[in-house]
C-alpha cells in the first residue's frame, strides 16, 4: 500500500490573504505546494489529503485540486473550529484555530495507511520526500514507530533575518528525545550559527537537526491524538489562543513510552518566504532548479 501525503493548508488563507493570492514562484507561476506534490508523486506517495478551511473549498478545488486530479488521488478535509470532542465547545471570543495536531485529526476518517505530514508553504526538496516515503513503506503494519525529517540547521536559514526552528536532541539510536523551540536563529557576521535569547547567545553546529514540520506516522497516531486532545481541552480549552501542536503530541507519546520518533537525516535545503525580501531569492532558486533539470517547466 502506498503512503499518503497529508498537507496542512488550513492556514493559507490568513497567510496569503485568500487563495486568489496564492503566490506563484516558479517559472510558470507554480506554488511551493505544487513542487511538494510533484516530489511526493515521484517518491511513490499514492494519495494526497489537504486540510483546509471550509470557506476556501470552492476556490481550492478549482485552482489547486484541478491541477493534480489526473496525476494522484486527492481528498479534502476541513479544520472547523467547532470540531471538538463531545462535551466541549468553542469558548466565546475564540477565533484562532486549534493548532497543527487538531488539523491532523481531521484526516482520521480518510487515512488508513502510513502517512506523512507537511506544511503547504515550505519547500522540502526531492531527497526529503524519498527518505520519508521509504520510511513509511518500512513501517506499514506496525504502530508507534514514527519519524521526523531532521533538516541540518545550516540548510534552513534565511538570508533576510533570523528564523524560528525546533532544535532536536537525539539518543544513540537516532531517536528523538526532545524538541526545543528557538525563536531567533541566524548566521552571524563571523560565520557562526547561533540562537539568541535574553540571557545571551548559544552556538549551533552546522548539522544540528531541526524540525521543519515534516513527519511520518502510522494510523494509530489518530487514536492517541483523539485521547490526548481531550486532556488538552480540559487544561487549555478556555484559553483563546492555546494550540494543540504536533510536537506537543509527539513529545507526550515519547515520554509516556507509547511511541518512538526516529530523526531522518536529509541533505535537502529547505526554503520558503519567511520575509517579503525572501521572495526574489526563492523565485531564483526555482528557476535554477528548472535550469538544472530537477523539475520540468511547466510542472504540471
Amino acid at each position: 500500500m502506498k503512503p499518503t501525503l497529508f498537507v496542512l493548508a488550513a492556514g493559507m488563507g490568513s497567510r496569503y490573504g485568500g487563495l486568489k493570492q496564492l503566490d506563484g514562484l516558479g517559472p510558470n507561476a507554480e506554488t511551493i505546494m505544487d513542487y511538494s506534490i510533484y516530489d511526493a508523486i515521484q517518491a511513490g506517495f499514492g494519495k494526497v489529503v489537504f486540510v483546509i478551511r471550509r470557506v476556501f473549498e470552492q476556490d481550492f478545488r478549482e485552482k489547486i485540486v484541478s491541477k493534480y486530479i489526473n496525476r494522484i488521488p486527492v481528498e479534502l478535509v476541513f479544520q472547523d473550529l467547532d470540531n471538538l470532542p463531545a462535551g466541549f465547545s468553542v469558548p466565546e471570543g475564540r477565533e484562532k484555530p486549534w493548532g497543527t495536531n487538531h488539523a491532523v485529526l481531521m484526516g482520521k476518517d480518510v487515512i488508513k495507511e502510513p502517512f506523512a505530514v507537511i506544511n503547504a508553504d515550505d519547500y522540502y526538496g526531492r531527497e526529503s520526500f524519498q527518505v520519508l516515503a521509504d520510511y513509511l513503506r518500512s513501517i506499514e503494519g506496525t504502530e508507534g514507530n514514527y519519524a521526523m525529517v531532521g533538516y541540518r540547521v545550516c540548510n534552513t536559514l534565511s538570508e533576510s533575518g533570523s528564523v524560528a526552528r525546533g532544535v532536536c536532541e537525539t539518543n544513540a539510536e537516532g531517536l528523538l528525545t526532545k524538541v526545543t523551540e528557538r525563536t531567533k536563529i541566524l548566521r552571524e557576521e563571523d560565520g557562526i550559527i547561533r540562537f539568541i535569547e535574553e540571557d545571551g547567545k548559544t552556538e549551533l553546529a552546522e548539522n544540528t537537526p531541526v524540525s521543519m514540520n515534516m513527519w511520518a506516522f502510522t494510523p494509530d497516531y489518530f487514536k492517541h491524538s483523539e485521547a490526548y486532545f481531550v486532556t488538552f481541552l480540559r487544561e487549555h480549552g478556555n484559553e483563546l489562543k492555546s494550540e494543540f501542536y504536533i510536537p506537543t503530541m509527539v513529545d507526550y507519546l515519547i515520554h509516556n513510552g507509547q511511541a518512538t520518533c526516529r530523526v531522518l537525516d536529509t541533505p535537502s535545503k529547505w526554503f520558503g518566504v519567511t520575509y517579503a525580501t525572501d521572495r526574489p531569492q526563492v523565485v531564483a532558486k526555482f528557476a535554477q532548479l528548472v535550469k538544472d533539470g530537477v523539475y520540468p517547466s511547466p510542472l504540471f
